[in-house]
């Protein structure tokens, strides 16, 4: 955040340790280990996110990206598990789907609109992201009723 008067804005922020710092539990598993239980986790249909706290919490694996040499979603894209849409935006795209069927249902719900606006809202600036980077295509274009036989073909 910048300061007040000076003009700066400050170096506060969340870093990992370098990878020499890093000390791995004696019962930690390795990286072929590893690497099998992300494939399990991914064939069972969890997302990285899911897959990345499990192995933290389940296995006591502290830094997935030191253990495996790269990240985790490049690991899955590389091993097949890449999705038509990337992770961070189908789990907006299920909020927003929820958010609208809640609507549909009740229409005097102010909160629940302000909210959907704001989701769809992170949702189109991501698109406008991944269409730069080129993970989506040119013409991909977000629409709701799509969004939602997305969601429903998924499960």
């Amino acid at each position: 955040m910048a300061r007040l008067y000076s003009k700066k804005h400050g170096k506060a922020k969340s870093r990992k340790p370098p990878l020499e710092a890093v000390s791995i539990p004696s019962d930690a598993p390795t990286k072929e280990q590893i690497e099998a239980l992300i494939v399990q986790y991914a064939k069972q249909g969890l997302d990285p996110a899911l897959i990345g706290e499990k192995l933290k919490k389940e296995h006591n694996v502290p830094y997935i990206k030191h253990m495996l040499g790269e990240r985790l979603t490049a690991f899955l894209d590389r091993k097949g598990f890449k999705g038509a849409v990337p992770s961070d935006m189908m789990i907006l795209m299920k909020k927003a789907v929820k958010m609208h069927e809640h609507a549909e249902r009740n229409h005097q719900d102010q909160h629940n609109k302000t909210s959907l606006h704001r989701v769809e809202s992170k949702i189109w600036r991501l698109t406008k992201y991944y269409r730069k980077e080129g993970v989506l295509p040119k013409d991909w274009k977000y629409d709701p009723k799509e969004a939602a036989l997305l969601i429903k073909g998924s499960l």
